[in-house]
């Protein structure tokens, strides 16, 4: 992150920084025995008892080979299971509140014990990160930099898991969601935000760009001014791991001003920082 962040940015990372607190208290929680279902109505709450009333989407949890998506096929696999945590096994724990009316959209990856194996997997998304920052500040477009995140993930022996998302996103558009005391969902998403994505896809299309930034001919644009979600999420057989966090896109011709991360004090910064794996 570079400069002094305005009191929007400021909003955004406030919301961020509550989600990162809640995945790391509820990860803290967990223990043998726990479903993803208890884990995802955990993240629920910790949320709720801090003010959240809306969402981009609702609390996932995904453990063991859940964690790199295997044999998912259909959307409602996404959602949270019966599926048990034990000792060893990989968890994610992902979610998107709306918070004062800014959206955060996090991914934390954690592991209920020791397993090289994993460790392994959030080191090597370092490398991702960066990749992500150099190529959007060298304005390629949103298609060949997820090309670009699927060769580097090849080059180091794993699976690309975020093509298991719809569309294959690796990333998406967030923005301010109009507050309200209560807002329904859809299938898990918030009406409201998915109401903001439904007005970015419309005007992206008349103007030639898209809200989702994916291996398709319609991310074939260079990266739109604004703050995306990016998520890649790597694969070994029956463990994955990813991040999630808000990339900021300026129009700035300045490389360092025209992209950053909203935040560097993350818990899978602070991990590579500290040298852990």
């Amino acid at each position: 992150m570079t400069g002094e962040l305005t009191a929007e940015l400021r909003g955004f990372r406030e919301v961020q920084r509550l989600s990162y607190a809640c995945a790391e208290a509820v990860a803290a929680q967990l223990k043998p025995g726990v479903t993803e279902r208890e884990a995802a109505r955990m993240q629920r709450e910790w949320l709720y008892g801090r003010g959240v009333r809306d969402w981009f989407h609702r609390p996932f949890a995904w453990f063991g080979d859940r964690t790199a998506f295997v044999d998912f096929k259909i959307p409602l696999q996404f959602f949270p299971t019966n599926r048990r945590l034990e000792a060893g096994m990989p968890f994610i724990l992902d979610m998107a509140p709306v918070f004062k009316g800014y959206t955060a959209d996090i991914g934390y990856s954690g592991c209920l014990g020791l397993d090289p194996l994993h460790d392994k997997l959030l080191a090597d998304l370092r490398d991702h990160r960066e990749l992500i920052l150099r190529e959007v500040r060298e304005r390629r477009t949103l298609r060949e930099i997820y090309q670009d995140v699927d060769r580097l993930m090849v080059r180091q022996g794993y699976a690309n898991r975020h093509r298991a998302y719809p569309f294959g996103v690796i990333a998406h558009k967030i923005d301010r969601v109009k507050q309200r005391r209560w807002s329904p969902t859809v299938f898990g998403f918030g009406t409201q935000a998915l109401k903001g994505l439904a007005s970015d896809a419309l005007h992206g299309h008349r103007d030639g760009w898209s809200p989702l930034w994916s291996p398709y001919t319609f991310s074939d644009h260079p990266p739109q001014p604004g703050l995306w979600a990016v998520e890649p999420h790597l694969g070994f057989r029956g463990t994955g791991a990813k991040f999630e966090e808000i990339l900021v896109v300026t129009d700035s011709r300045d490389p360092e001003q025209s992209a950053f991360w909203l935040d560097d004090d993350l818990p899978h910064v602070r991990r590579w920082n500290e040298g852990a794996v």
